[in-house]
């Protein structure tokens, strides 16, 4: 099993619109969310700027990350949407 490498994944993603999911070592999803540029956003969480206890502990559980490109955020929003409505 590889280790994931945070910033070898930022730097391989696209500044494209999309959704991105955080997912445990076991598959289980930790967080869903949409992004307007997904390299932007997704590498907010992997700088060292402070963040709440709550996200910590996120991202110290996150083993890999799974990345859906979107034409345009609003249909980022709504695979967002449709997909939080399918895990819960």
């Amino acid at each position: 099993m590889t280790v994931f490498d945070p910033k070898t994944f930022v730097r391989s993603l696209s500044g494209a619109p999309g959704v991105y999911r955080m997912l445990t070592a076991e598959g289980t999803v930790l967080y869903v969310g949409k992004a307007r540029n997904l390299r932007k956003r997704v590498g907010s969480y992997f700088t060292r700027g402070a963040h709440n206890t709550r996200t910590q502990a996120m991202l110290a559980r996150t083993a890999t990350m799974d990345v859906t490109v979107t034409h345009t955020e609003n249909e980022a929003l709504l695979l967002e949407d449709n997909l939080i409505k399918t895990l819960k």
